[in-house]
């Protein structure tokens, strides 16, 4: 069980506070970390999120010449035959259980939950929420969210890229938990605006990482 620091007022920005952890115990450690316990526990994430039909789709799928590469991480596929039964690991198919479910999150959605509401809320509870189904917009000034139209949303991005004097004053920024399909075509059209500023949150964290694991460990 968990329970929240009494001691500690909450942060002005939102942030979740620190938890203290009580009733803990210790078990006798598993001689093993995969295997049928990893893969049910895998496929019950999914099944929470897509149809049966739609989970065995993907997970067939997933990390297949054929098919397409997980969002989890960048462990390399092998170049030669890939296993039928699968290419894939635990964490994949958690990843992909958000990544493919069937929840959408619409306008009325954003009408009910502020920004301040929605900023309060942990990693989790957000990815559990659903996925966009149109473009989003927060005005100057509003509390809320709310949605526009695909030509206006296009209409609003081209505006204030054009605008700009030169390419390099933009910045497109991006998940790195981002498809390889959607990454290149996002990549291809920042190169062929003229800038080649593209930093995802990968990048963006495992610069300060590297340096830090350079001065600790040396590698």
């Amino acid at each position: 069980m968990k329970e929240q620091d009494s001691n500690t007022s909450p942060p002005k920005n939102g942030a979740l506070m620190p938890e203290h952890f009580t009733q803990l115990h210790q078990t006798s450690m598993k001689e093993k970390a995969a295997g049928i316990p990893a893969v049910l526990s895998a496929v019950e994430q999914l099944v929470k999120h897509v149809s049966a039909v739609d989970a065995l789709k993907t997970v067939f799928s997933m990390n297949q010449k054929d098919g397409f590469l997980c969002p989890g991480c960048a462990w390399p596929d092998p170049d030669d035959d890939r296993s039928a039964f699968g290419e894939l690991c635990e964490n994949g198919i958690k990843a992909i259980a958000e990544e493919a479910q069937n929840k959408i999150i619409t306008a009325s959605f954003f009408q009910q939950h502020s920004v301040n509401e929605i900023a309060s809320w942990s990693d989790f509870e957000l990815g559990k929420k659903g996925r966009l189904a149109e473009p989003m917009l927060l005005r100057e000034g509003s509390s809320n969210y709310e949605a526009i139209s695909w030509n206006d949303a296009f209409n609003l991005i081209a505006d204030e890229l054009n605008a700009l004097a030169s390419p390099d004053e933009a910045v497109f920024y991006t998940s790195g938990r981002t498809s390889n399909e959607a990454a290149f075509l996002y990549q291809l059209f920042v190169r062929m605006f003229g800038t080649n500023n593209l930093p995802d949150c990968s990048n963006m964290c495992h610069e300060s990482s590297g340096k830090a694991l350079s001065e600790t460990i040396g590698v």
